[in-house]
């Protein structure tokens, strides 16, 4: 049986990712701060899921995913589902102190923590869920947007480094467009897929090793018109 770490199991596409995960020989280590909601997920399949419940922007949260990879009894696959980020038009610091220490301090410290482990251990597989809207500026969302596309160049220096390394490590980046969950936030949304639906389409990219997806699969499409529009009209929009 594989083992696997899912940061951010509390509800939306982490919690499902936990749940397909279950579904398919993996044991579950659930993570969260949300103490009740991580015991609901494990009632959903008791024997499957190992939960502690934590902040990850702590300063003690790799020490909590050391103690979790213990009781795990080894680590396979780690998943960071945790993210956060607001509409902030009138650029409120500390909203973007928040998103910034989330999505970018928290997430730097785990990923180089998991790449060093699955250096030492020779193998391994780390999967984190960015967003499309990393691949260019936000006039309502500068933090979250400029947050994630920091995640998506961080996952391809890893990428570069496994492999110049020699290293049978994955590094798997997961752009969703809308998803129907808390993070889904403004208006005009189209293509909006379930948390399941996405689910199990990055259960499919984790199995066969991606080193990157859009989810929903449609999404590529956007992904390319946005990366080739030019400066001047990108501005208007």
């Amino acid at each position: 049986m594989k083992k696997a770490i899912v940061i951010g199991a509390t509800s939306g596409i982490g919690r499902e990712l936990a749940l397909v995960l279950s579904k398919n020989n993996y044991k579950v280590g659930i993570t969260g701060r949300r103490s009740a909601l991580l015991k609901a997920l494990e009632q959903k399949s008791p024997g499957s899921f190992i939960s502690m419940a934590f902040d990850c922007t702590e300063e003690h949260a790799t020490i909590h995913l050391e103690q979790l990879i213990e009781k795990l009894e080894g680590l396979d696959l780690l998943i960071f589902s945790s993210g956060t980020g607001d509409l902030n038009e009138a650029l409120v610091y500390d909203i973007e102190k928040m998103t910034n220490t989330l999505n970018v301090v928290a997430f730097s410290k785990i990923m180089g923590w998991a790449f060093k482990l699955f250096q030492k251990q020779g193998n391994g597989h780390v999967v984190a869920i960015t967003s499309i809207g990393g691949l260019r500026g936000s006039a309502i969302a500068p933090a979250y947007n400029a947050s994630k596309a920091y995640q998506i160049n961080y996952l391809e220096g890893l990428r570069q480094k496994a492999k110049k390394l020699k290293m049978d490590i994955t590094l798997t980046d997961v752009r969703p467009g809308f998803v129907n969950t808390a993070m889904a936030k403004g208006d005009g949304q189209f293509w909006v897929a379930s948390p399941k639906k996405a689910a199990n389409q990055i259960f499919l990219a984790i199995s066969r090793k991606k080193d990157r997806v859009y989810i929903t699969k449609r999404w590529q499409l956007i992904a390319i018109i946005v990366k080739i529009l030019p400066n001047w009209l990108y501005k208007r929009m």
